[in-house]
C-alpha cells in the first residue's frame, strides 16, 4: 500500500505504509529529530486499481474520505530537491484515521476540520472536498498506477511547524506537543509527540 500525496505546490511523491499512523498512539521521536513539520490534509482510499485516470472517471476510484495531518522530520526539511522524500519516510508520521467522517456537507453544520496543538486552534477548513480529491486522483495516477487500498492525500497547506524538542542551551521550551484533530465536532486524532 501506498500514501500517495499531492503537495500544497501540485508535486506528487509516495509514502510508504510504514508511516501510517491509525490508532492515536504517542510519536516518540528519533534522537535525531528535533522537530516536526505537519500539512493538513484531504485524503481518500482508493478502492480501483488504475492508471491515467480520467477526470470525469475518478469519483469511481475511492470509496470514503477524511482528514488527516501528514508530520515531516524538520531536521530532514530543507530547500534541497529530495527534502520531501527524506523528511516524510519516519513511521507512524502519516496520521489518517479510517476514513470515516461524512465530508459530503464541508461547511454546513459546523463540518469543520481543525487541527490543535495544545489545546489551541493552528490550522482550520471548511472547503468543498470531493473536487480535489478527484483532481488529484486524475493527476497522480499519469505518474503513480492506483492499487486497491492506497491513500491518495491532497495538502491543504504547506509545511509548518507543529512542535520541537526543548532547548536548554537557549531556554526554548517546546510545549506539551498535544495534537488533536476534529471535524464537525468529533475527535479525529488525539496524540502526542514525545521527543
Amino acid at each position: 500500500m501506498n500514501i500517495i500525496v499531492k503537495t500544497h505546490e501540485g508535486r506528487c511523491y509516495c509514502r510508504p505504509d510504514t508511516t501510517w499512523e491509525r490508532e492515536d498512539k504517542d510519536l516518540f521521536s528519533p534522537d535525531y529529530v528535533n522537530s516536526f513539520l505537519y500539512t493538513p490534509v484531504l485524503f481518500a482510499r482508493i478502492c480501483k486499481a488504475g492508471k491515467y485516470v480520467g477526470r470525469k472517471f475518478a469519483g469511481r476510484y475511492y470509496d470514503s474520505a477524511g482528514y488527516g495531518i501528514l508530520l515531516y522530520a524538520g531536521d530532514l526539511f530543507d530547500a534541497s530537491p529530495l527534502s520531501y522524500a527524506s523528511a516524510s519516510c519516519l513511521d507512524h508520521t502519516s496520521v489518517l484515521q479510517l476514513p470515516t467522517c461524512d465530508i459530503q456537507a464541508p461547511g454546513k453544520d459546523g463540518n469543520t476540520f481543525k487541527v490543535y496543538k495544545d489545546n489551541l486552534e493552528i490550522f482550520s477548513t471548511s472547503e468543498e472536498s470531493h473536487c480535489r480529491i478527484e483532481d488529484a486522483i486524475s493527476e497522480t495516477s499519469a505518474i503513480v498506477s492506483l492499487r486497491i487500498g492506497d491513500m491518495i492525500a491532497v495538502e491543504l497547506a504547506g509545511p509548518a511547524l507543529l512542535g520541537r524538542r526543548n532547548s536548554p542551551e537557549t531556554g526554548e521550551a517546546g510545549g506539551k506537543n498535544e495534537i488533536r484533530g476534529t471535524f464537525g465536532g468529533n475527535d479525529l486524532f488525539n496524540f502526542r509527540i514525545i521527543f
